[in-house]
């Protein structure tokens, strides 16, 4: 096995020969459906069993043309059902290899790009800021690498890696870099086990299919009683075994409707159609006609209300607020008051080079914006050490050199309450910029603290931050911006009797501002700590009122949805982590995002926003309920046509005249 000691990676022939043995590194997951999947949904239809069965009572009587007739209904409802999820998944395939990540290996000392499926156990790869870990692993070398794990975990703060530690498949490096030997690949990830996990959650069927399916339990009572009936009634008035049982079938048919499946299936595939003209890929039929009923949309707060771009919203320098946001570019920093200067300055200094990580890209921006011109900008300065943000303490600095002053200049950022404590500020001060962290909070933003520290290049650098004598500078307020279509949207929800819920795992702060924003019901906030501590009767009461969920931990996003379910509500859930995976399958309608969404939580939905966008929601949910309607509207006319069609096959019977339908006849007709 690799070590650190002999760091030559995998030979390459038993790379390949354990690629073969033991396939690609791919998810596999159960929830891709096969052509045999897809055509037993549609055989299984009650409708079609007893389509099926006329076809063989025919074929057992020796006609075999018109049973093939019959049957032939089946292939084509079967066609159109196949052709869609064929024509959904091909679609899907296609975004997969867009985002499947590729990999630094390796392999015989040497280092070669591959595929990502191309990674097997045992491998050493190379990965840095920027890149999608492909392979979970155990970290070889790291040097300040910390890793975005939001899409396993649902928080978005970077976690901090050490040697030793382990990294997993499909998150994101966001600053440093390491080496890593894989130990798990495709679904043995902790991404694939979850993608596994779903097979334990059953898919909802939708209320219109339970309401068909409860009719035409009633309809096929009804039907085999009259049809035992006539039979009877037939044979002894007439003498005729065949034609009894001809009449019987007949009458059977015309009092189950085989026609509804088939009109369902059109109606689905051509709103289907349409929505994907509106960039939304339909996965499962069936959920376009749920989206009509729906009556509660469960919305995540990152990208899907907001942009999921971080921009500096405020600058707090001595007790003075400057809001930022509509501030007039300016590269001679004229449109920026000098006092705030040197705070951005900093700001940049504590971040990296070329950041990968929205806050420290937006004050990149900002600085561009207003710094270009002027000496707060300093290009030419070379990083000397960096000291990582950890658990105990939630701030980073960076010490650069400029090669000609006696002193290196320290840049450090982190959350306030840390960055106040590297400052050691009274008690007074410390208070101070508490409550006015607090009220930035309030508005929905996210704040940072900033300081700065010099360092004679002549000494050793400290181990630990708290050595350093730093100055405190101010705050930073950053906003994740609303999406300028949501308020609208969610107002249209209203006003179609949809309750829309926030679920987050940010601050409550954060998110009752957010929804605020939105136009979401805010009166109450219930945290993921609160949850845990309510009886099962106490959380049905809470979902019946409450409409934003903060520091939700993935396994309540299901849990809410399950409640929400057990209320009677028709609960449609947006998502695009994997922890998501399990509520969206789970929800009555899954909606996963189809640029930032990851494979998981793509298969486990059964609609997909190929744009993110949010609006395309209420768009849906207005589809689906013209398509709900118009399919009431069908059911009600084709069950009124079924009474004349059930009078002309029992009136000839009961006064002796010859048949005038047969089963053939009434196929046509249906």
């Amino acid at each position: 096995m690799p070590t650190t000691d002999s760091p030559t990676g995998l030979d390459p022939a038993l790379a390949a020969q354990r690629l073969r043995e033991e396939g690609p590194n791919e998810l596999g997951i159960s929830q891709r459906r096969t052509l045999r999947d897809m055509a037993w949904d549609v055989v299984t239809e009650p409708m079609f069993l007893l389509l099926l069965g006329a076809g063989a009572i025919y074929l057992a009587m020796g006609d075999a043309h018109e049973a093939m007739i019959l049957l032939g209904f089946v292939v084509i409802i079967m066609a159109i059902t196949v052709l869609q999820e064929r024509r959904t998944d091909n679609a899907l395939n296609a975004l997969r290899d867009l985002s499947s990540p590729r990999a630094l290996a390796l392999r015989g000392g040497t280092l070669v790009r591959i595929a990502g499926r191309d990674v097997v156990r045992e491998d050493l790869l190379m990965i840095a800021e920027g890149d999608r870990i492909p392979a979970d692993g155990t970290l070889l070398q790291a040097h300040e690498l910390a890793a975005n794990e939001s899409m396993l975990t649902g928080e978005s703060e970077p976690v901090a890696k050490q040697p030793a530690d382990k990294v997993f498949a499909g998150t994101l490096v966001v600053s440093g870099q390491g080496l890593l030997q894989v130990t798990a690949v495709g679904r043995h990830t902790e991404l694939g086990r979850i993608g596994q996990s779903l097979d334990t959650i059953a898919l909802q069927a939708s209320p219109l299919r339970e309401e068909m399916a409860r009719l035409t339990r009633k309809l096929v009572v009804i039907g085999l009683s009259l049809c035992a009936l006539l039979v009877a009634l037939f044979w002894a008035l007439q003498g005729d075994g065949l034609q009894a049982v001809l009449a019987g079938i007949t009458l059977a048919m015309g009092v189950l409707p085989q026609e509804l499946p088939v009109i369902m299936i059109i109606f689905l595939a051509l709103a289907a159609r349409r929505l994907a003209a509106q960039q939304v890929l339909t996965r499962r039929l069936n959920a376009i006609e749920t989206l009509g009923q729906t009556t509660v949309l469960c919305v995540d707060k990152t990208g899907t209300l907001t942009q999921n771009r971080m921009a500096v919203a405020a600058l707090c320098v001595a007790g003075q607020e400057l809001d930022v946001q509509n501030l007039p570019a300016a590269a001679d920093g004229s449109a920026l008051p000098d006092a705030f200067h040197e705070l951005l300055e900093y700001a940049v200094l504590a971040s990296e080079i070329e950041p990968h990580d929205p806050m420290e890209q937006a004050f990149h921006r900002l600085a561009a914006d207003h710094l270009v011109d002027t000496e707060h900008l300093h290009p030419a300065w070379s990083l000397a050490r960096e000291y990582e943000l950890s658990p105990q303490l939630l701030a980073m600095s960076h010490l650069w050199r400029d090669g000609t002053s006696a002193h290196d200049t320290v840049a450090t950022k982190g959350a306030p309450e840390a960055v106040a404590d590297l400052c050691h500020l009274p008690d007074a001060e410390r208070a101070a910029v508490s409550a006015q962290a607090a009220r930035l909070a309030d508005r929905g933003l996210r704040v940072l603290g900033v300081a700065k520290a010099r360092h004679h290049t002549q000494d050793t650098w400290p181990d630990a931050q708290h050595d350093f004598d730093f100055e405190w500078l101010g705050l930073v307020a950053l906003a994740d911006p609303l999406r300028p279509e949501v308020p609208q949207a969610v107002a249209q929800c209203r006003q179609a009797g949809i309750r829309v819920v926030m679920i987050t795992g940010d601050h409550p702060r954060t998110a009752r501002a957010i929804a605020a924003q939105a136009g979401i019901a805010n009166d109450r906030v219930i945290t993921g700590d609160e949850l845990v501590h309510l009886p099962p009767q106490a959380l049905a009461d809470q979902v019946r009122q409450v409409s934003v969920f903060a520091r939700i931990k993935p396994h309540q996003k299901l849990a809410l949805v399950e409640a929400l379910k057990a209320q009677g509500e028709v609960v449609a859930m947006t998502g695009d982590g994997v922890n998501d995976a399990p509520a969206l399958k789970a929800a009555h309608i899954g909606i996963a995002m189809g640029q930032r969404g990851t494979d998981v939580a793509r298969e486990a939905a059964a609609l997909v926003l190929l744009h993110d966008d949010f609006a395309a929601i209420v768009l849906a949910i207005h589809r689906g309920r013209q398509t709900f309607a118009n399919l009431r509207q069908a059911m009600v006319y084709t069950l009124a046509v079924h009474v004349p069609i059930i009078g002309l096959a029992l009136l000839p019977v009961l006064f002796g005249l010859p048949l005038v339908l047969a089963p053939l006849h009434i196929a046509f007709l249906e």
